[in-house]
C-alpha cells in the first residue's frame, strides 16, 4: 500500500509539472521568409528561451501575408503576425482570432537628400509612391492626418504610385517618385542612403488621438486554440518577451543576427545594420495592454471611415476580444 500510494504521488507531481519542449506538440509559427518576426523567432532558439518555457516552435517561412493568413485560417499553422485590423474584421464575420503586441514601428514617408519637400503641402502636385495599396492602413491614416493638420487631401493632391516595398524604395532611391510612404524596414533602409523622414506614422496616430505608440501588429492566434493549450500560448508570449528584452539591451546578440538580417540583401552594410536595429528596438511594444487596445480602438474609426466596408467589413467598432487578455482555464 506504502508502494502504490508513493507511486501515485509521484505520478502526481510529474503530471503537475512544465512538459518538457522536445514531448511537447510544435507551435507552428509562419514567418515571411525574410520579415522582422525571423529577428525574434531566431533568437528564441539560439538562446533556448523556447526549451526554458517547455514548448517547442517550427518555424514555417512563407512567401505572402496572404499565405500566412491562409495557413493561420486552414489549421497549419498556429501563429502569425499581421495587424488588428486584420482580426477585428475576422471576429466580425464570425472568426476566433485574437492577438498579442508585436511591434509598434510603423512605416513614414521619405524624401530624398536635399529634397525641397518639407512639409505634407509640399506634397502638392508631386508623384507620392505608397507601400501597398489604396487601402493599405498607413496610407489611410497619413491621409486623415494631412486633412485634420494641413487641410489637403492627398489622394487627390498628389499622383500616388501603389506598389510592393521594395520596388518603390529602389524607384525612390533612382530619382522616379519625389517621395515614397513605405513599411519601417524599407524606411529605414533609406535613412541609411542618406533620406530623411518628412513624417513617421507615429506621430501621425499620436495626433489622431492615440495616447502612445500603438502596436499595429500582433502575434495572431486562434483564441480557442489558445485556450486549449495554455502552457503553449503562455510559454510563447514569454519566450517573445524574453528575446525582445534580449535585443533591447545586446549589441553581441544583434551581431549574431546580422546573417540572418542581410540574406538576399545585397545592399546591407553597417549604415542599415544600425537603422534597423535602432528603429527595431524603438518598436518593442512597452505600454499595457489596455493602454494600446484603447488606442487601437480611435484609430479604428478613422480607418472605418475612410477605408469603409472593403478595409473593415461590417464592423463598426474594433471587435471585442480582439486583443488577448489571457486564458480563462
Amino acid at each position: 500500500m506504502r508502494l502504490r500510494l508513493l507511486a501515485l504521488l509521484c505520478l502526481a507531481f510529474v503530471s503537475c509539472l512544465p512538459a518538457r519542449a522536445e514531448n511537447a506538440a510544435p507551435i507552428k509559427v509562419g514567418v515571411l521568409k525574410f520579415g522582422t518576426v525571423n529577428w525574434v523567432m531566431d533568437t528564441i532558439q539560439a538562446n533556448g528561451f523556447d526549451k526554458a518555457e517547455g514548448i517547442k516552435l517550427e518555424v514555417v517561412p512563407l512567401a505572402s501575408t496572404q499565405a500566412t493568413a491562409v495557413g493561420l485560417q486552414g489549421g497549419s499553422l498556429d501563429v502569425v503576425v499581421t495587424d488588428w485590423l486584420w482580426v477585428s474584421r475576422e471576429r466580425t464575420s464570425g472568426g476566433d482570432f485574437t492577438l498579442v503586441p508585436f511591434s509598434t514601428a510603423l512605416g513614414a514617408i521619405m524624401v530624398p537628400p536635399d529634397s525641397p519637400i518639407k512639409t505634407l503641402a509640399d506634397l502638392k502636385g508631386k508623384t507620392l509612391g505608397v507601400a501597398g495599396g489604396p487601402l493599405d492602413k498607413s496610407w489611410l491614416l497619413i491621409v486623415a492626418y494631412a486633412l485634420r493638420t494641413a487641410n489637403i487631401d492627398l489622394r487627390t493632391e498628389t499622383t500616388q504610385e501603389f506598389g510592393a516595398p521594395p520596388l518603390l524604395a529602389a524607384r525612390a532611391k533612382q530619382g522616379q517618385i519625389d517621395a515614397v510612404l513605405n513599411f519601417w524596414p524599407y524606411a529605414a533602409r533609406l535613412e541609411a542612403v542618406g533620406f530623411t523622414q518628412l513624417i513617421g506614422l507615429e506621430d501621425v496616430v499620436r495626433e489622431l488621438g492615440a495616447k502612445g505608440e500603438v502596436a499595429m501588429l500582433g502575434y495572431v492566434f486562434n483564441a480557442d486554440w489558445a485556450e486549449q493549450n495554455p502552457l503553449a500560448i503562455d510559454g510563447f508570449i514569454r519566450a517573445a518577451e524574453k528575446a525582445n528584452e534580449l535585443l533591447a539591451t545586446s549589441d553581441a546578440e544583434w551581431e549574431r543576427l546580422k546573417p540572418v538580417m542581410s540574406a538576399n540583401d545585397p545592399s546591407f552594410d553597417e549604415a542599415t545594420f544600425e537603422a534597423l536595429r535602432r528603429r527595431f528596438r524603438e518598436g518593442i511594444p512597452e505600454r499595457e495592454l489596455t493602454s494600446e487596445e484603447a488606442d487601437a480602438k480611435i484609430l479604428y474609426q478613422f480607418l472605418r471611415e475612410l477605408g469603409g466596408t472593403k478595409l473593415v467589413g461590417k464592423g463598426t467598432e474594433l471587435a471585442p476580444g480582439t486583443f488577448w487578455h489571457g486564458s480563462t482555464q
